[in-house]
């Protein structure tokens, strides 16, 4: 290092973040993402299997089994759902609508009907998007058995009156609800959780986007030394998440901090929705992360409604789970249409997603206090080569201010991430000084 001062070094050491940066990252996740894209999901059955299948190739998750009728805290696990084949038909055997062609095409959870009925009843059974003419939408139906199409408006303004066969070859019946679990042992038992929802069809930023994100992440992490331990889970939306709390009454304490993805795609935000408590570590360090990154990010406080951040933030858990996207749900015209496909979301997107919790995880992982080992006064910083001794380094002096913010608030009280704040210095730069701090002597963890 005979041309650098060691001041100037500072970041050149081996972070968490180097460890788990991937070039082509973004290329991983959306080829990933496109495997995902054409199956048809739904909260049980085949297409969560097949899915999880696919998950498995890049990470050892365990799929889990719970049966229908199983009580899980409020709710009761429900039948299991599949389908076949979905179409309308014209006079001439036509396929005005075909499920074969987009599988937001059946309301999800339809039940199973063959019959031939007038455009005007039929109708009745039928959703569009009037303000949206040309997009499907999607719809469900989990819990009230029914039936239903989705069709583009400007279709089904086209269709003339008249009688049109009708078939959905679904089936509801006993069997399994399944999700994804893996976990990454770190040095402590505590937990960080990674969540992300496994039951919408062909939606590709919500969430293929965040299932192969989650996958990609963990996938790298397995040969990564941490200091926490850190728990995947890919399940069926709110249903999923609430079968997972019920089988981990006894383990839900390990979770410290916790982040479910979504909508981490698109070109919008970033956003972060804060946990309940508003202020745990995941909510600073999300904030410190995306402030760096972009000037204006979305940071909303915690409301009760939305992804499965509000089962683990509910009152009987007040884990600290944050939620991060990109485009907040239901606030871009794309949300839950057919819109939301593989030409909406980019690489290059995807990769910013990832490096932004990365940094996150950087910050869980390297944060923590220390004590200045020479706190009476300044010490010679000089002969230990922690100045730049002619200065050609243009970012020498925020690095020294830095290093002098460092040494003063590490009174065993403040937390690289709290020093981070108050110096309005990146965390991964104060990290990268604080371990040169301790390497030289002048600074212990407390």
């Amino acid at each position: 290092m005979s041309d650098l001062t060691e001041l100037e070094a500072i970041g050149m050491a081996a972070s968490l973040v180097e460890q788990l940066d991937a070039p082509g990252i973004g290329d991983e996740i959306y080829a990933l993402a496109a495997e995902l894209y054409p199956i048809c999901r739904s909260i049980t059955g085949p297409g969560v299997r097949e899915t999880l299948a696919i998950l498995q190739r890049s990470v050892p998750l365990e799929v889990r089994e719970v049966p229908t009728g199983a009580p899980v805290l409020d709710w009761t696990v429900p039948k299991e759902w599949s389908i076949r084949d979905a179409y309308i038909k014209n006079a001439a055997g036509e396929r005005v609508v075909d499920f074969r062609e987009h599988a937001l095409h059946v309301m999800s959870y339809s039940t199973p009907v063959r019959a031939t009925m007038p455009l005007q009843e039929l109708k009745k059974h039928i959703f569009t998007l009037p303000d949206q003419p040309d997009l499907i939408p999607y719809r469900t139906s989990y819990y009230n058995e029914n039936w239903a199409f989705c069709m583009r408006q400007r279709a089904l303004d086209a269709l003339p009156d008249g009688a049109y066969e009708v078939l959905i070859d679904s089936e509801l019946k006993d069997g399994v609800l399944n999700y994804g679990e893996y976990v990454h042992v770190g040095e402590s038992s505590d937990e960080v959780l990674f969540s992300a929802h496994i039951c919408h069809p062909q939606l590709a930023n919500d969430n293929c986007s965040g299932l192969a994100l989650l996958t990609l992440l963990a996938a790298r992490l397995k040969g990564v030394k941490t200091r926490h331990s850190y728990r995947f889970l890919w399940a069926p939306g709110t249903i999923g998440a609430i079968a997972w709390l019920a089988a981990n009454e006894t383990n839900t304490s390990r979770i410290k901090h916790g982040l479910v993805l979504s909508c981490v795609g698109d070109a919008g935000g970033p956003t972060y929705k804060r946990t309940r408590r508003g202020d745990a570590l995941i909510d600073r360090a999300m904030t410190h992360v995306l402030s760096a990154a972009t000037a204006a990010p979305n940071i909303i406080d915690f409301f009760p409604y939305g992804y499965d951040e509000r089962q683990y933030n509910s009152p009987g858990y007040l884990l600290d789970v944050g939620l991060f996207q990109r485009s907040q749900f239901a606030t871009f015209p794309e949300y839950h249409t057919s819109a939301d496909n593989m030409d909406f979301i980019r690489p290059e997107h995807l990769a910013k997603s990832y490096s932004w919790i990365v940094g996150a995880i950087d910050i869980l992982e390297r944060d923590r206090a220390y004590l200045n080992l020479a706190p009476k006064g300044e010490p010679q910083l000089g002969r230990r080569r922690l100045y730049a001794a002619i200065g050609g380094d243009k970012d020498s002096y925020a690095k020294s201010l830095a290093m002098l913010w460092v040494l003063n608030l590490s009174d065993g009280g403040h937390t690289l991430l709290q020093i981070a704040e108050r110096a309005n210095t990146p965390f991964a730069t104060i990290a990268a000084i604080a371990d040169l701090l301790e390497e030289k002597g002048l600074l212990a963890k407390a």
